[in-house]
């Protein structure tokens, strides 16, 4: 097993063109990638392997709801007592419910996102076990009703219209998650295997089941195809120049509240964007270069939509957990489900 190094993590300008290319066709061949990017397939390989190996990028694939739980997500606030929070949030971090989880300043000190796989389930996280935690004080819910735009979604801005354009024709569609309600056992199988790597080939499905190779490849389309599993790029935002992460409580009118999803989903910091049921009416989690890019949103680009009575920001100062995936110092750790 490679060593990894101990320095922070640096990505020259080469790594985040191939990212941004990632982002925009997760599964693309490497001899496509490399055609857009005016290098060689081997070189493109290498880098992937050494960002691989180096634990700072990952290709999996993003699970639709349906497929992971009985209910919807939840976004959770927690305030601890002084001093509590780191600890908070580690111990929440190990609860496998529990995709996100982050430190934060505003007006709780813990942030994180709940999605039991059992309506029962979240009634007693919510109810016993998060109140149980040493440290916590109290928790504020709010029900994710529809997301409006996925972490898949975002984007690094650094290719020209010719290049993505390039990109999408080798990309996979990507398609609006189809209405199942039963999944075969390879079904859920081939999940498994995707969400760990959505680079893997239908070789590799073939070998992780212990069925066909043709039988794999047609399990693994059928799921991307449907919308299902949908691949993306999983690296932190901070080493893409985003170091600047916030969660944003937004109350607007009832007749407003799909207008401001749908323009917040299309905006260049929007990591998830929901409709909630709570106190708030739209919660936009999203990530900036800088404080003026923040500013930027709320003083112009929140003035424009019409609608919005109220907002709060939290700005996230550590995050322990993205997508079941640990953190530290801008590493992955295992994806624990």
């Amino acid at each position: 097993m490679a060593a990894v190094p101990t320095t922070p993590p640096v990505l020259d300008d080469a790594d985040l063109d191939l990212v941004a290319a990632l982002q925009v066709a997760p599964r693309a061949p490497l001899s496509a990638l490399a055609e857009v990017l005016g290098t060689s397939a081997s070189t493109v390989g290498r880098r992937l392997t050494r960002l691989g190996e180096e634990r700072l990028l990952r290709v999996i694939g993003q699970v639709e709801w349906p497929m992971l739980a009985e209910g919807n997500p939840m976004h959770v606030w927690v305030t601890t007592a002084p001093g509590q929070a780191w600890q908070v949030a580690r111990r929440l971090s190990e609860l496998p419910e529990i995709p996100f989880v982050a430190t934060t300043t505003g007006r709780t000190d813990v942030y994180c996102s709940l999605h039991a796989t059992r309506r029962g389930r979240a009634r007693e996280l919510l109810m016993t076990r998060i109140p149980s935690v040493p440290g916590v004080r109290s928790a504020h819910t709010e029900l994710v009703l529809r997301a409006t735009a996925k972490s898949d979604s975002w984007r690094l801005r650094r290719l020209d219209d010719a290049q993505v354009r390039a990109l999408r024709e080798v990309a996979d569609p990507v398609a609006e998650p189809t209405a199942v309600t039963e999944f075969s056992d390879d079904e859920l199988r081939a999940v498994e295997l995707l969400r760990q790597d959505a680079r893997a080939s239908a070789a590799d499905v073939a070998r992780g089941l212990g069925i066909s190779r043709s039988t794999a490849y047609r399990l693994a389309q059928s799921l991307l195809q449907r919308g299902l599993v949908r691949p993306r790029v999983e690296i932190e935002p901070a080493l893409l120049g985003h170091a600047l992460e916030v969660v944003i409580e937004l109350h607007a009118a009832p007749g407003a509240i799909q207008e401001v999803a749908d323009a917040l989903a299309r905006h260049a910091s929007a990591r998830y964007v929901s409709i909630v049921a709570g106190t708030s009416s739209v919660i936009h989690h999203g990530v900036f270069r800088d404080e003026d890019g923040l500013a930027e949103l709320l003083t112009h680009d929140l003035a424009k939509l019409p609608g919005i009575t109220a907002c709060e920001v939290s700005v996230v100062l550590d995050v322990l957990r993205r997508y079941w995936i640990g953190r530290e110092d801008g590493r992955l750790l295992s994806q624990d489900r």
